[in-house]
């Protein structure tokens, strides 16, 4: 009996240090004499668990900031960390940290990893503005994609090669007056090598977004979305959620017609932006659910642009709206369900 008595309190033991480990991999997230250390884990013990709230340009973050639906902690309202500004708060009775990443994949990456590994994160919501390669998305529509892919990184092929798996661009197909095979020959896209805790690397194309936050999101169809840039200049049509397109990302401004179209054609790609990819890929490293609402403000490569800050700003507040109604429903629901 006594021995059964001491592997009892030994496997009890056992299970103690282990759930004692994992709490402090949760919130030992600073060296021990970082300057911070105490103040990260007092808003980890005192807030958390929070939803990360993610922007890469300062117009998406003017658009929270202006919108005061944002309620800054009483406690500890910010932590500087490397060069980023972390933001504790609320929205809509729900904890929140929001961080402008900076503009590109590598910003974007660098931060959320950070995001991730010094707070208590139990989900990424990412929010900001896309050029459109769709032309049935309109000036102020919001994309909620299910899949994003990263068209940054592809192998230039020598001329004349055989066809690649993944789809090519060849630049003799948009010579300009006529078509016609030039000595630039073509590129082939290539997928991202995805590291995760407790699986095998695998090499994806097309990053998914959570399924079941995805499903939350289709809840929020019917939101109002602003149409008017300012009182004398309105969009001709109501802006509109659209759910389930494709998104990409590269580290590319696009401003170019013929690569919008081929990236339609081939991909049936219907965004593109400069961050979401590297946004989803930190996420699902981490295991952790992560989703993206990108806000139309241009169509990439159409030339004339037309109220050019403006529109972005609108499609920048409207990215937004629909973040914050998925964050309130999300804050109304057991988190666990959605992991």
């Amino acid at each position: 009996m006594a021995v059964n008595g001491l592997r009892a309190v030994n496997s009890k033991a056992i299970v103690i240090m282990v759930v004692v480990l994992v709490m402090t991999q949760r919130s030992v997230q600073l060296r021990s004499n970082h300057p911070l250390h105490g103040v990260v884990d007092r808003v980890n013990e005192n807030g958390g668990p929070y939803i990360g709230l993610v922007m890469a340009y300062p117009t998406e973050e003017a658009a929270l900031q202006s919108s005061s639906l944002f309620l800054p902690s009483s406690d500890v309202p910010s932590v500087d960390l490397s060069g980023r500004r972390f933001n504790i708060g609320t929205i809509k009775g729900v904890a929140v940290i929001y961080v402008m990443t900076g503009e590109q994949t590598l910003n974007a990456g660098i931060v959320v990893q950070i995001l991730l590994d010094v707070f208590n994160i139990e989900g990424i919501v990412h929010y900001g503005t896309a050029g459109s390669t769709n032309d049935s998305l309109s000036l102020g529509d919001v994309s909620v994609p299910n899949y994003v892919a990263f068209t940054g990184s592809w192998k230039w092929k020598e001329f004349q090669s055989m066809k690649g798996e993944l789809p090519e661009l060849q630049f003799g197909s948009y010579n300009f007056p006529s078509r016609g095979d030039n000595l630039l020959a073509k590129v082939e896209f290539t997928p991202q090598q995805l590291y995760s805790t407790g699986q095998p690397m695998q090499e994806v194309f097309w990053l998914p977004i959570e399924p079941n936050w995805f499903s939350v999101a289709m809840l929020l169809s019917d939101i109002n979305l602003q149409r008017c840039i300012n009182n004398t200049y309105c969009l001709p049509e109501t802006p509109k959620v659209v759910y389930g397109l494709k998104g990409s990302t590269a580290d590319i401004f696009l401003d170019n017609a013929a690569y919008r179209e081929f990236l339609f054609k081939e991909f049936n790609i219907s965004t593109v932006d400069e961050e979401s990819s590297a946004v989803i890929m930190a996420s699902l490293t981490n295991g952790v659910p992560c989703i993206v609402f990108r806000g139309i403000s241009d169509l990439a490569g159409a030339g004339k642009r037309v109220k050019a800050m403006s529109l972005s700003s609108l499609a920048a507040v409207n990215a937004l709206s629909v973040a914050v109604e998925f964050i309130s429903l999300i804050g109304k629901v057991n988190p666990i369900q959605f992991h």
